[in-house]
């Protein structure tokens, strides 16, 4: 942190992880910043992927950087879109850049890459983990999860219509009428519900499913029709609203009652990723077979393997005539957006820890408790700790239930 009365100064880098578009802070959000006391240092060319020239930076009180380390070497704060483990290829070497007492804050996927933090730790920097932002309303505005899953769900669908061989809206046309698209999107999450609006949008007639029945108004609200299946949910709800993982057997009997469904859509959307864990197989290959020539099947949930049987991450698969999609990082494609969602996300996360423009851990706060993984050499959040099966720290506090921990058994990683 800066010595005396020396500003605050925050690093935006240029994102390293292979087609990653967006960047951190966005020009929009910097007088935010800077009436909070903070300085601005951005890597030369950080946002021009996005949208965002470094004029537009510099334009907004930020100072351009001569490169990478030297952003490194004078921010107390680096701001990243993805470190650690979700940037598996190439964030090692940002790690290795730390400093003691710097704060890195970025979506660092923590639950499927525990390990990396260690480095961090011996590094005596802290790191928060943006996916573990608690599912409260106050942290609403600081949930990255959610706000990727919006674009994730809007872009799924413009994939699907792209890749459709038939029109979305029903026409009525000299050479006779044009039926509907049919769309069926499994989960109504964040994610979900994007798709439905988005695919409506578009002249589609919807469907929905999800494991949790409390969300059929929200669908309904937004002219799809909820698909109601016999099956026993028991607690398929968090205490946050979320659906929960099911065991084996519930998915088995849920697949067996979709089978129709999906015979009888042009278009699936599944959206069924949980965070740190396999996805569940929803749509199988049997599955597949049953839809007709030409029909399209866009998985959101492919990072994680997919919820589709024949998913393939990041690639295009063709079986029986369906075309399957696997996109990992669809938020990405619409990086102009993405990042100004995002950059809101960051502003506000980063301003709650600001005190008289200096950074403040409050513990007593569980945004920031929940979200900060290592601290002083050590890594300090319970649940990682618990996942690299390290001794529980005298002063763990309770568990709190996260954004990423809410498995949202239909719904993207809302952190995409």
């Amino acid at each position: 942190m800066p010595e005396g009365n020396a500003p605050l100064i925050v690093g935006v880098t240029r994102e390293t992880f292979a087609g990653e578009h967006r960047v951190s802070i966005t020009p929009g959000d910097l007088g935010s910043l800077k009436k909070a006391g903070i300085e601005v240092l951005v890597e030369p060319g950080a946002g021009a992927s996005a949208g965002f020239l470094d004029e537009a930076y510099v334009e907004q009180g930020a100072e351009i950087a001569a490169d990478r380390d030297d952003v490194f070497s004078r921010a107390n704060v680096i701001v990243q879109v993805r470190a650690l483990g979700a940037n598996s290829d190439a964030g090692g070497d940002d790690v290795a850049k730390l400093r003691e007492g710097q704060c890195l804050i970025a979506s660092c996927d923590p639950l499927s890459a525990p390990d990396a933090f260690g480095d961090v730790a011996a590094r005596k920097a802290t790191a928060f983990a943006l996916e573990l932002v608690p599912r409260i309303t106050r942290a609403q505005s600081m949930d990255v999860l959610s706000s990727m899953a919006t674009i994730a769900g809007y872009k799924a669908v413009l994939m699907a219509a792209s890749e459709l061989p038939r029109m979305f809206p029903m026409m009525m046309t000299a050479a006779g009428t044009v039926t509907p698209a049919r769309v069926f999107i499994v989960g109504a999450g964040v994610a979900g519900l994007q798709a439905i609006a988005t695919a409506r949008r578009l002249g589609a007639v919807v469907r929905a499913y999800d494991v949790r029945p409390a969300v059929k108004e929200q669908v309904e609200s937004l002219g799809g029709k909820f698909v109601e299946m016999e099956l026993e949910a028991g607690e398929s709800e968090t205490a946050g609203g979320y659906a929960k993982e099911m065991d084996e057997e519930f998915y088995r009997r849920q697949r067996e009652m979709m089978t129709k469904v999906i015979a009888e859509s042009d278009v699936v959307i599944t959206t069924a990723a949980i965070p740190g864990r396999q996805s569940p197989i929803l749509v199988t290959a049997e599955m597949v077979s049953g839809m007709a020539p030409g029909s399209v099947i866009v998985d959101l949930a492919a990072e994680r393997g997919g919820n589709c049987e024949p998913t393939e991450a990041d690639k295009t698969v063709v079986t029986g005539g369906v075309t399957i999609l696997g996109p990992t990082n669809a938020p990405a494609t619409v990086p102009y957006h993405a990042s100004q969602m995002f950059s809101r996300n960051m502003a506000t996360f980063l301003l709650n820890m600001i005190k008289d423009g200096q950074l403040v851990f409050d513990t007593e706060d569980e945004i920031i408790r929940d979200t900060m993984v290592t601290r002083d050499g050590e890594i300090v959040n319970a649940r990682i700790r618990d996942l690299l099966k390290l001794e529980p720290l005298k002063t763990e506090p309770a568990e709190t239930e996260t954004a990423a921990d809410s498995t949202e058994a239909n719904e993207t990683e809302d952190d995409k």
